[in-house]
């Protein structure tokens, strides 16, 4: 082979593998669901820190993934990760508003203090409210709750703002306190969550 013809097929290869590194987000299957491995909120490159399944009384109740702007593996890095971040749930069974907001507002209440609470309660309330609102949830649904700074939490299904944006980001992390906080709604998630073991 010629001199040019191994510099042309270096470039060739060079190029095609630069076209698959920079190709489309790989996803991450979770229990049959496919997580993208990136996502951008706020206009901020954000990537999947961790993602595990939901289970209560032996059901697969949805698949959860975190997004930050890099992987983190302790709960105060989470907490304290700078910028936009995400969770994503991603319903596995059929469960009435009710049913969902009831785990999701008992989870919440046992990971805040008694200052939190009242702190919260307009927050709250509003939250509260959003799951008269849902209807039922179907298998497939999925749920963003984004944070966005500016303009505080935003929480979507299927794509379709649920409230108005709760503005303080320290409800945010009272939300990501359902998995992560010292009562977690599912103790065999949060080391998942973590990185301790895989879901």
């Amino acid at each position: 082979m010629t001199t040019i013809k191994r510099f042309t097929s270096t470039l060739l290869a060079a190029a095609i593998l630069g076209l698959a590194t920079h190709g489309p987000a790989q996803a991450m299957d979770v229990a049959g669901i496919q997580l993208e491995d990136a996502t951008k909120v706020g206009g901020k490159d954000l990537v999947l820190s961790n993602a595990g399944v939901r289970i209560k009384v032996l059901f697969k109740v949805y698949v959860l993934g975190i997004y930050l702007n890099e992987k983190k593996n302790t709960v105060p890095d989470i907490l304290g990760a700078p910028g936009p971040k995400r969770f994503k749930l991603v319903m596995m069974r059929d469960l009435t508003g009710e049913e969902f907001g009831s785990s999701f507002m008992g989870a919440i209440n046992k990971n805040l203090e008694k200052d939190e609470k009242t702190k919260f309660v307009n927050q709250l309330l509003k939250f509260g409210e959003m799951f008269e609102t849902v209807g039922n949830l179907k298998k497939g649904d999925v749920i963003t709750g984004d944070w966005v700074p500016g303009t505080g939490t935003v929480l979507q299904l299927n794509g379709k703002p649920l409230v108005e944006p709760l503005a303080d980001p320290q409800f945010y992390n009272a939300l990501l306190k359902i998995w992560l906080g010292d009562k977690p709604v599912d103790t065999s998630l949060k080391p998942v969550l973590l990185g301790e073991k895989k879901g």
